[in-house]
């Protein structure tokens, strides 16, 4: 079992995920992990043997919170949904997207930076190397490391570019003119 302390600024970047929060829980927090798993088996909603092992704790407005994230658990949502209900009294339970949004002001929303990949070699792992390297250099080696994972584990061509353009926006490097008939050639004309 892991156990991580984390911070409130810590949720907010933890976009597009979801779990569990549960607040007020004071004392050891193997003893509520332990505790949880065993009334979340018994009602049927952890399924084919799972557990939350890996949990994190943080404090908010002098209260103990564990999050128990939905990654790596099979679960009866439908039936978790009625018991955070029937239970909210006891352990004040709330999601990972409630609480953000309604506590700590909703997820940081990061700007994906741009990326001059077009008309570079497109060989899809330099691709994907210009762009985790623009990632780095943006502060973002999280994302990096977590794109190429993505990407080297894509089926296609079209779906690795696809999540490199999740990440970064895709540009060409060059400066548009605002006029567009100062571009305009007659040639395109004949294209047409």
């Amino acid at each position: 079992m892991t156990i991580k302390n984390i911070t409130t600024n810590d949720l907010r970047k933890m976009n597009n995920k979801e779990g569990l929060i549960l607040q007020g829980c004071g004392g050891e927090v193997k003893e509520w992990v332990d505790g949880i798993n065993d009334i979340l088996t018994e009602n049927g909603i952890l399924l084919d043997d799972t557990k939350f092992d890996n949990v994190s704790v943080f404090q908010n407005e002098g209260v103990t919170c564990i999050l128990y994230p939905f990654d790596n658990v099979h679960l009866d949502v439908g039936k978790l949904s009625m018991w955070r209900l029937q239970s909210y009294t006891a352990f004040a339970g709330t999601w990972l997207s409630d609480y953000v949004d309604n506590k700590l002001g909703g997820f940081e929303v990061k700007q994906k930076p741009d990326c001059e990949l077009i008309g570079q070699d497109g060989n899809i792992f330099n691709l994907m190397g210009i762009a985790s390297h623009t990632l780095k250099q943006n502060g973002m080696a999280d994302e990096a490391k977590e794109m190429c994972g993505r990407v080297t584990k894509s089926g296609s061509y079209c779906e690795a570019l696809s999540i490199i353009g999740e990440y970064v926006n895709i540009t060409d490097g060059g400066k548009q003119s605002d006029d567009i008939d100062e571009d305009y050639d007659e040639r395109q004309m004949m294209n047409l």
